[in-house]
């Protein structure tokens, strides 16, 4: 796993935090560096996916990067006649996640498992992907980098396209009001310097994320799901100023 060193480095000209070929390469660390809770959100996903997953459907993960999430919905899965589809619109993240993908299909085949779950990959805008027959989808610090305004959009295509009973799993960095906005901000801060990240670094990154990744509150999250008809929508887990909802249709 290379070590995230992208901004440990003075950058005079800071240009927006993008999914290249530079992130592409240090993802995983950086991501386990950078956002706290993610090692446990991850396994849950599978959990959850094993719970939900419905036989002869179909599984999303919405801006799979590397994999980690599809990952483990594929080896949650216990439904018949699954497929796992992963979608991302960056072309280096996602033949980063294919090796990963093939890795997993190769561990399957040594343990003698002969009815492993397809993977599909596609490069796209989750916007516009036809989605069908869906049982379990995930957005995995996904729709904080998608438009505020084709949110709810998004999240009401998910939920039509989703079969009765199925499950929306939503990770995502969440902002806050007043005082309890500057805590966790600081909470998060002193994870990611406990985590071997300088200073320096920790203020560029926040500076290349500023007008990229666009937080909002909990509440507002909740109030979209429900507002596309979700029957439950509520906050399954939560480290500082990350945390992950699960609806229910």
């Amino acid at each position: 796993m290379s070590r995230d060193n992208i901004y440990a480095q003075n950058h005079p000209s800071l240009g927006a935090f993008a999914f290249d070929d530079a992130v592409a390469r240090v993802f995983p660390d950086m991501i386990k560096r950078s956002v706290p809770g993610y090692t446990t959100i991850i396994p849950m996903i599978g959990v959850i996916s094993e719970h939900y997953a419905q036989d002869n459907s179909q599984l999303y993960d919405l801006g799979c990067s590397l994999g980690a999430s599809l990952l483990a919905m594929r080896n949650g899965v216990k439904a018949k006649n699954c497929k796992v589809v992963g979608i991302d619109n960056a072309q280096a993240m996602l033949e980063r996640c294919q090796t990963y993908v093939d890795k997993d299909s190769d561990k399957a085949i040594e343990a003698g498992i002969s009815d492993n779950v397809p993977v599909e990959l596609h490069l796209g805008d989750i916007t516009r992907f036809p989605y069908v027959d869906a049982s379990v989808v995930t957005l995995n610090f996904t729709l904080q980098f998608i438009d505020p305004d084709k949110r709810q959009a998004l999240i009401q295509t998910l939920f039509d396209a989703m079969l009765p009973g199925g499950a929306l799993i939503l990770s995502e960095k969440i902002c806050f009001e007043g005082m309890e906005q500057t805590l966790q901000e600081q909470l998060h801060w002193d994870f990611k310097r406990a985590n071997g990240y300088s200073d320096l670094e920790v203020s560029q990154k926040r500076s290349a994320l500023e007008n990229v990744l666009l937080p909002e509150t909990a509440q507002a999250h909740i109030d979209r799901l429900k507002s596309a008809g979700f029957s439950q929508a509520s906050q399954w887990y939560q480290c500082f100023n990350f945390t992950s909802f699960i609806a229910i249709k």
